[in-house]
């Protein structure tokens, strides 16, 4: 493992497993609707819903760089994309359960840090939600496991598989900003085979900060989630592999075409149909009743065939993040998958 740089004090091999749990705690507020919290073999609920459940899974290497991530914007965005997941459902996020395998020489106060970050994102981006356990252990390289909790509160869940003809498609968030983002990163912070360090990082934070963040501490507009389910979105999910491939899986699940227009793709648009981790929230409504927050891109219509999703009239290519897809991994980031295999 390539040692986390700055980071004085002990060592998680110096702590007994309570001891780092201790800490971990510490700093975690409790979530609203918990009423049995860390501590017992199991957290306690009590949802005025149905319940969402998600998770993802975070490893050193193809998910983030320990080059590049503090502790503290690991922990954040480790929150941020499951929050997201919940969001696209239409639900509230209520709690997080975080599993981490730590390398033993890992500072503690790396691990301090990424409590920090997941508290804070929860607190910002959906307040009343908390981290309500977790489990601890080993591993080679440091791996953060995530389930996340949403209540519908008695709504119905918006599925990627009601868009109809006629819908509008709209998007809350910034699109391809992380994929920009992760581009400078590789060009100005990491060597000729694309591996990370931490030279140039101050500076890009200076002259990109909207791009880096994007990429490394990302803000999904998590609250929108609900308000797009209360203003009747036909369908709805999280852009986290790329526009293209998201919104083709929204389209085959709807048995539509989505034709999206190229001039509402943001100033990088290549980087907005082929990166991903942008976490935006894709949406279909009826007519022309879109939600506060979001933004029109294009309409649902009826569908081509070997076509699920269009740009100006014109077929696109579904490209983005596979993580069995050798072939399609790069160290660039526009018109290529945001999240990349490690060079080691």
């Amino acid at each position: 493992m390539q040692r986390v740089p700055d980071l004085d004090g002990p060592l998680v091999s110096d702590l007994t497993e309570r001891e780092v749990l201790a800490m971990i705690t510490s700093r975690l507020r409790p979530a609203v609707t918990c009423t049995v919290g860390p501590g017992d073999d199991a957290a306690v609920l009590t949802p005025s819903g149905d319940l969402v459940v998600t998770s993802d899974l975070m490893v050193e290497g193809p998910d983030f760089r320990l080059s590049w991530s503090s502790g503290f914007e690991l922990g954040w965005k480790a929150a941020a994309t499951n929050l997201s997941d919940v969001a696209a459902m239409g639900a509230r996020p209520s709690g997080l359960t975080v599993a981490l395998a730590t390398p033993v020489d890992l500072p503690v106060r790396y691990l301090d840090e990424i409590a920090r970050g997941l508290d804070a994102a929860c607190a910002t981006l959906a307040p009343g939600c908390g981290v309500v356990g977790g489990d601890l252990s080993r591993s080679r390289v440091l791996t953060l496991a995530v389930t996340a909790l949403g209540d519908l509160e008695g709504r119905p869940p918006v599925l990627r598989s009601g868009a109809r003809p006629g819908d509008v498609v709209a998007v809350a968030g910034d699109l391809g900003w992380a994929s920009a983002g992760l581009r400078l990163l590789f060009e100005r912070s990491a060597d000729a085979r694309g591996v990370a360090h931490s030279a140039g990082l101050a500076a890009l934070w200076s002259e990109s900060p909207e791009l880096i963040a994007a990429q490394l501490a990302p803000t999904p507009p998590i609250p929108l989630g609900v308000e797009a389910a209360i203003a009747g979105a036909t369908a709805m999910m999280d852009v986290s592999d790329s526009l293209a491939l998201d919104a083709s899986r929204l389209a085959e699940a709807s048995g539509v075409t989505l034709h999206l227009r190229g001039h509402c793709l943001g100033d990088y648009p290549d980087d907005a149909l082929y990166g991903g981790e942008d976490h935006a929230l894709l949406a279909t409504f009826p007519g022309d009743a879109v939600a506060h927050g979001f933004r029109v891109i294009g309409r649902v219509i009826d569908p081509r065939e070997g076509a699920p999703v269009v740009v100006d009239g014109v077929p696109v290519s579904l490209r983005g993040w596979d993580p069995f897809s050798v072939s399609e991994v790069t160290k660039t980031g526009s018109a290529a998958p945001s999240r990349v295999l490690p060079s080691r």
